[in-house]
């Protein structure tokens, strides 16, 4: 390090150490409310250097869940979009975020036990030599709606947010894979990426998932290079990623490098039980279950999210009221979509939109009038193509907290 940048670090230190309530203040633009009750030596979250909504250009409305690795959650209000943007999409990491990319020279290898011959793909190779294809699909991390399960499942308290339907580009897992030839004994896939384990060690992976060869093999399951018709955001998987819709996110491996296409249920990190697992049958809140006991999570449950109004939302008497969101169901279709206004005793039918594609959420809205003045609650309860709804509560507990589907509810005050 030259001595004028030593000097400089060494000058921004000291100004950070020593700086008074009022500097801060001064730099902030806002009085440090009980800033009396700094611990010595506290440097304010807004002088740190690893905010994330700069690092990974969000919304303020993200909630940071974890920053070892880093979690954020969106929340309803600012999923109103029928395509999630950037900065409104959850992030989910297990492990460190890679740094110092080359896309000039990334690889992705095919191997496995099923696989005829390993063969390795440059980045520019798959892009030319196989067609390109763009779907809308729908990512949810498998413990979204954790928080609500009693008792407390440990894990990332999500909410109702760690969910995203962006538009993916990329070419199709089953074009490769047909290219590079695979055999009858073919019964998994596995992602392996260029994350960094907590641990620093580079030995370990810290998340290694996958899914079954029919889901690999399905026209949707991409190899994605873009996302929204832009390069994929570093925080989302660039400059490759496995998109698998349907299925909980953790099976979209980020970053990706290498896949092994297997002759047994892939056995990465994050693969055994309790990880993405749920009780085989139902159990008693807080029951302890063997690992042999727990089933590996695919489609994903059917699911809704009133995205307007924000919960809270407050109408004059005799206003009506038009409510929006989107609704899912995993591999299935959404077919019916009501809501309530008085607790689930009676159910209106909304209108439902068609998906864009198949694995893409379903846009619906409704118009509400309510029959007096005071406060209501709007719950939504979508209903799939095989005739299951969304339980309007929490549904059976697990362990891990996974597969929370219960109806979602916002508050409103009327007059």
């Amino acid at each position: 390090m030259s001595n004028s940048k030593s000097k400089s670090n060494e000058g921004r230190r000291r100004f950070i150490r020593n700086a008074s309530l009022a500097t801060f203040s001064a730099a902030l633009g806002a009085e440090i409310v009980f800033g009396c009750n700094m611990p010595k030596d506290y440097v304010p979250v807004a002088f740190k250097e690893d905010d994330p909504y700069q690092l990974f250009n969000k919304h303020k409305d993200l909630i940071v869940l974890n920053n070892k690795p880093w979690n954020l959650e969106s929340q309803p209000h600012i999923l109103d979009d029928r395509v999630t943007p950037e900065d409104k999409m959850f992030i989910r990491n297990n492990g460190v975020i890679p740094k110092d990319i080359n896309v000039r020279n990334w690889n992705l290898i095919i191997d496995g036990e099923a696989v005829t011959s390993p063969k390795t793909y440059s980045l520019s190779e798959l892009k030319k030599k196989f067609k390109h294809y763009t779907y809308q699909l729908t990512l949810e991390c498998g413990g979204n709606g954790r928080s609500e399960f009693y008792p407390p499942a440990s894990g990332n308290q999500w909410k109702t947010g760690a969910v995203s339907c962006a538009n993916w580009t990329g070419v199709r897992l089953k074009d490769v894979l047909n290219d590079v030839g695979i055999t009858d004994e073919a019964v998994y896939i596995g992602y392996h990426a260029a994350d960094v384990h907590l641990s620093g060690n580079p030995d370990k992976e810290p998340i290694s998932r996958g899914v079954p060869i029919s889901k690999a093999m399905q026209e949707e399951t991409l190899l994605a290079f873009a996302m929204n018709g832009k390069d994929i955001p570093l925080a989302h998987g660039y400059p490759l990623r496995l998109v698998a819709g349907g299925f909980p996110a953790s099976a979209s491996g980020k970053w990706l490098e290498r896949i092994s296409v297997r002759n047994i249920v892939h056995d990465g990190p994050k693969m055994a039980a309790p990880s993405y697992r749920v009780p085989c049958k139902p159990v008693a809140p807080g029951e302890k279950v063997a690992d042999e006991d727990m089933c590996i999570i695919e489609s994903m449950p059917v699911k809704s999210l009133i995205t307007y109004p924000k919960t809270g939302a407050m109408i004059r008497s005799g206003e009506s009221l038009e409510v929006r969101g989107h609704a899912w169901a995993g591999e299935l279709e959404v077919s019916e979509m009501e809501v309530s206004i008085d607790f689930g005793e009676t159910w209106q039918q909304c209108q439902l939109e068609k998906p864009v594609n198949r694995l893409a959420w379903q846009h619906f809205k409704s118009t509400l009038k309510f029959p007096k003045e005071g406060y209501y609650e709007v719950w939504a309860k979508a209903t799939d193509s095989k005739g299951v709804a969304q339980p309007m509560v929490v549904p059976g507990w697990n362990p891990k907290g996974y597969l929370n589907n219960a109806c979602h509810r916002i508050a409103v005050k009327v007059g």
